[in-house]
Parts: C-alpha cells; structure tokens; sequence
C-alpha cells in the first residue's frame, strides 16, 4: 500500500532512504535547511521544502498529522535530530522513525517520541562481520535479538536430498524458506523438495541453532 512520508534530512543516509521510497512507489515530503541537499533528491521524491525542522511554525505548515510515517534520518547533528523527534510527536505525527548514531542517542530519542529508531553503522557493522567471517553465507536479515534469516550456501551433504529425508527441522530446529538460484527464489518448498545443485537457500531459525547447524 501507497503511504505518504515525511523525510527529515537529506544527507548520505536521507537521500539513500529517498530512492529506495520512491523505489516502492510511495509519496514523500523531503525535508532539510540546505538547498543542495534538497535538490538532489528533487527527482525521488513528491515535493521538497527547504526548512528547518526544529521550528515550529515551519512544521506546523508541514501538517505532520497527515502523513503515515515521519523519517528523522538526520545524523550530523544530534541536538537537531533530537528536538525534530520531540516536536513532531508534539503536533501529532503517528509514526515516527528516527536515526541513532550511538547507543546513548538511542535511548534519548526513544524516550521523547521516537517510536522506533535505525542504526545504520550498528546495523551495518554487524552485517558485515557476520556475512565475511564465513564464506558461506551470503546475506543475513536479524529479526530480532535470537532468530534471523540467512542465505547460505548448501551443504554439500544435502544435495540431491530432499526436505523430508533430511527431516531438517526435526534435526537442527530450522526453517527452509526458500531456494535461490541466479537470484531468482523458489518459494514452494514441500518435504518431496529435493535440494539440486549450484542453489543457495533461505532459513529461518533462532540465531544459536542456525549457527550450530552451519558452522557459524
């Protein structure tokens, strides 16, 4: 579903988060107080105001109630971010999302209105340590603090078997959710699957199980 945004700084973080929305074909108000950064982003989004976001009276024109979701991707000022978060709960935003460079901005913004916050470098850093301390995993989705998605390559021992023969989740309490070859997803995994050559695949489970399973 179509969802009207709100984007709130417009740096390297911000104007990536701009493509992707436009990307999923949703409508955006970017905003930010420098105008370069506003009109690099002028081909992603639906319309783009030069601003700032810790006015009041500027905000309040933004009708901030309207829109579905409110974005604080602002990074190089925390202060800024954390008086942005603050003030759109106060003029009635329903959603908001906002970006936490260090731990300790996490906490602050969630205890004045965020009601989630992103940590990209967090995030990010723990992708990569995951993803190239080991050559066979290719990518990893954390879900929360014990389960995660993580798409590895098949065990050699497995191929040419099929699901219910390896009884995988009986045996190593995980879920196959889907094979991959040449990037396209085969999602009609049964127990007669049988697992073929030059394949990835997609599993789900609890962080330590899957780790055991695979050797992480």
């Amino acid at each position: 579903m179509k969802k009207s945004i709100l984007l709130i700084g417009l740096g390297r973080f911000g104007r990536h988060v701009a493509m992707k929305l436009d990307a999923l074909h949703h409508q955006v108000m970017a905003i930010d107080w420098q105008e370069q950064r506003v009109n690099a982003v002028l081909p992603f989004v639906t319309n783009a105001q030069i601003g700032d976001s810790t006015d009041e009276e500027f905000m309040r024109t933004l009708g901030v109630g309207n829109y579905d979701l409110c974005i604080v991707a602002i990074g190089d000022n925390f202060q800024s971010s954390l008086e942005t978060t603050s003030l759109l709960k106060e003029l009635g935003a329903k959603q908001v999302v906002s970006r936490a460079a260090k731990d300790v901005h996490a906490k602050f913004l969630l205890k004045n209105g965020a009601d989630d916050v992103v940590y990209p470098e967090k995030q990010l850093a723990e992708w990569t340590a995951i993803r190239y301390t080991a050559d066979h995993i290719l990518d990893y989705q954390e879900l929360d603090s014990t389960h995660a998605i993580f798409e590895v390559m098949i065990p050699e021992n497995w191929i040419g078997k099929s699901i219910g023969q390896l009884d995988i989740r009986n045996n190593y309490n995980i879920n196959i959710m889907a094979l991959k070859e040449n990037g396209v997803m085969n999602l009609n995994i049964r127990s007669d699957t049988v697992i073929p050559e030059h394949n990835t695949m997609l599993v789900l489970g609890s962080m330590k199980d899957i780790q055991k399973c695979f050797h992480i």
